[in-house]
């Protein structure tokens, strides 16, 4: 990391003033000095209007500068044009200012030399002094526990009194305070903030600074990039540490950074697969649809810690739930049938026509009863194989929304959240905001997504339960520090990179390095058994497509005679290649292939990536990566992610294979990337080989971090 990210105690004069100075307040309707002024009205704390062309601007004293004023702000506002920011913040320095925003444009946004200079030389100097910088090129911040509205764009009114609420944070303010809208519909936020370009304040830090912020129940974070991803994933982990969720919506994920990749497993990490593995390890949830990250963080600002990893569907149409349970299999939420005597108590309650099952349709006789359906509700949420209860809100119509508070305490007294689903395309119909507003139930307008937040809501759970693993195996670290010490070139051979595994405890084959077929041929003759062969050079990456492999060679003639081959068209390949010589090596059983490396991407560090299917693991594209490092129950979890991991336990007739050696050995993977960030660039095992009893690496490509110093950087 750069630096760490700020924490709630650095930053609350910027975002929990006691007292406002707005440097540049005019009395001009519509400028940014007049607008703040305005928008502050209702704040609890003290507003200085600073300009020394007024006496008083909206019923505020108005004083000729900082130093004039009979307290230092905590916060200034800097309204005035962008020539004149860089003198004004000398002044927020000199009176001894805290925190300062930005409003003007025309810094590093415009990508001119001038611009770009003078936002770093503002930077430098907020640094030097101490002073919390946010901007420039910000539209403001909403804090609504307090009243400060510090911004001169028009926003939702109102304040936070108790109950859950979100922090939302978002680069692009416009888009932040769209989301605030949100609150119009019965939303709770505790505060909006933006970045604006971030020179001092940034994304991360407002994550790390709302994750011990007491009002503010849940982050919601919509950005498009951090110049240190690996301090987001501090400010993350500062979030998780302290049970706070994060849901993140991340923009711009091209994958035009794996380009640069050489070794199969690298090209697999692009930048938007980068960013999910960073989610992953910081315990934040992504959603991947922007209007899907306000309903999402609103759940979970709401709901408490499930109690089921079942979800119950009550509806009255049949259709929502033919639906409900199509998402259920598609998005891998279970839904089990009630328990005996919740089944005898629907039956007591539903037409004798009407199967008590889940999803239970009641028809809508029963969802016109008040009476029978709070029953049927209570009889579901009584049991305890359903963490929640989805309700089908199919009409938005005021007889509806009287069953509301009902409903509520129901949710209350089982602990156990209850979810509208909501159907109808009058999106802000009667009941909408009675439900949005209730701490009990959530209000979700997808049905796919119901379950997409409630999955993210149990895994989430279940990581929480799960005890912390700690990457650890056996280290060969002084063995291959020896190993490489000299080495300059590209790549290391086939031999060298297999060197490193077996250093680490990684199964290899048995194997012999050879210089001419009569060494081939005496090689095949003490190996004994089936052969590959293979050329070894640090010049060739890809040896097949050079001729340098032959498979099931089979004595020692056969062996000679496949040296000179393989020899023969490797040099007319690669005329100027360093050939170390052909490696004789046992030939592996058949088994299931996998995939496995890592790449050290820049500003991520070592990324992990897995996937079945050896060299067929680009056409299938079933892979996952992670943030190294990983322990092995880690990497057991991320091989059983894979769409195909069904065949580690057999299928159709193959075997059950040896998961836990799969997975101690991309752990161990983990520990070389750790151990040599700044020395290997690139690691590929390709392919390691799944039996019933071991797993072996049968082929390994070590790209040297000097080869890819000069490649384009990830996004």
């Amino acid at each position: 990391m750069t630096r760490a990210p700020y924490r709630r105690e650095q930053l609350l004069p910027l975002y929990a003033p006691k007292s406002v100075a707005v440097v540049g307040a005019s009395p001009r309707s519509g400028s940014f000095g007049g607008r703040t002024i305005e928008n502050l009205a209702g704040y609890d704390g003290a507003v200085y209007p600073v300009n020394e062309k007024y006496d008083e601007i909206g019923g505020h004293r108005c004083y000729p500068s900082l130093a004039a004023l009979p307290q230092v702000p905590d916060l200034a506002v800097l309204t005035t044009p962008a020539g004149s920011v860089e003198a004004s913040l000398e002044d927020c320095i000199a009176a001894g200012v805290p925190a300062v925003m930005v409003y003007a444009s025309g810094f590093s946004e415009v990508a001119t030399e001038e611009g770009q200079a003078a936002q770093a030389r503002m930077a430098k100097r907020a640094v030097q002094a101490g002073v919390r910088l946010l901007g420039p090129n910000c539209v403001g911040l909403l804090n609504y526990t307090s009243g400060a509205r510090i911004t001169f764009a028009g926003t939702p009114k109102g304040r936070l009194s108790s109950g859950p609420a979100i922090g939302l944070i978002c680069q692009s303010g416009a888009l932040g305070f769209a989301l605030a809208q949100a609150m119009d519909r019965g939303v709770g936020f505790s505060h909006v903030v933006s970045c604006g370009n971030s020179s001092d304040v940034d994304v991360a830090d407002w994550v790390s600074a709302l994750a011990e912020e007491p009002s503010c129940t849940a982050i919601a974070c919509a950005f498009e990039g951090v110049s240190d991803p690996l301090k987001f994933l501090a400010a993350a982990r500062v979030a998780w540490q302290a049970d706070k969720p994060l849901i993140v919506y991340k923009m711009a994920v091209g994958e035009e950074g794996a380009t640069a990749a050489m070794s199969h497993t690298a090209s697999l990490a692009g930048s938007a697969v980068l960013w999910e593995a960073l989610f992953e390890k910081g315990g934040a949830v992504a959603v991947h649809d922007f209007d899907a990250l306000i309903e999402t963080a609103w759940f979970f600002a709401k709901a408490p810690a499930p109690k089921g990893e079942g979800v119950a569907m009550l509806s009255g149409s049949g259709g929502a739930a033919i639906m409900s349970a199509d998402f259920a299999e598609i998005v891998g939420i279970p839904m089990p049938q009630p328990i005996p005597e919740v089944v005898a108590r629907l039956k007591e309650l539903i037409p004798p026509f009407v199967p008590a099952r889940n999803p239970c349709d009641v028809t809508a006789g029963v969802i016109n009863d008040m009476d029978t359906l709070l029953s049927c509700a209570d009889a579901l949420l009584g049991d305890p194989q359903y963490g929640a209860l989805i309700y089908g809100y199919a009409y938005a119509y005021e007889t509806a929304t009287v069953r509301q508070p009902y409903l509520s305490a129901l949710a209350a007294r089982h602990r156990k959240p209850i979810i509208y689903v909501w159907l109808t395309q009058l999106i802000e119909g009667p009941g909408r905001a009675e439900a949005e507003r209730d701490p009990n139930v959530a209000v979700i307008s997808s049905m796919r997504r119901v379950f997409e937040v409630l999955k993210a809501w149990t895994e989430r759970s279940a990581r929480r339960a799960a005890s912390a693993s700690v990457a650890s195996g056996p280290s060969g670290k002084q063995a291959v520090v020896a190993m490489l010490a000299g080495e300059t070139g590209r790549a290391l051979g086939e031999k060298a990179s297999k060197s490193i595994l077996s250093a680490y405890g990684i199964a290899v084959p048995r194997e012999i390095l050879v210089t001419n077929a009569q060494e081939a041929a005496g090689a095949a003759d003490g190996i004994g058994t089936v052969l590959a062969m293979k050329i070894d050079s640090p010049d060739i990456l890809h040896k097949s497509d050079a001729g340098g492999v032959a498979l099931n060679v089979e004595g020692p003639r056969a062996a000679g005679e496949a040296f000179d081959r393989m020899l023969s068209a490797c040099r007319a390949a690669h005329p100027q290649a360093r050939i170390n010589g052909v490696l004789v090596q046992e030939m592996i059983p058949p088994g299931l292939e996998i995939i496995a490396g890592f790449r050290n991407a820049d500003g991520f560090g070592p990324v992990l990536t897995v996937g079945l299917g050896g060299v067929l693991t680009e056409l299938l594209a079933d892979t996952i990566s992670a943030i190294a490092p990983v322990s092995t129950c880690e990497a057991e979890a991320m091989l059983r992610r894979l769409r195909g991991a069904r065949l580690f336990d057999g299928f159709r007739g193959m075997p059950a294979v040896d998961l836990r050696a799969a997975a101690e050995a991309v752990a161990a993977l983990s520990r070389i990337a750790m151990d040599f960030p700044d020395r290997l660039a690139e690691f590929d095992v390709n392919p390691l080989i799944c039996l019933p009893d071991r797993c072996v690496a049968v082929d390994g490509l070590v790209v040297l971090k000097t080869a890819v110093e000069d490649t384009a950087k990830v996004p």
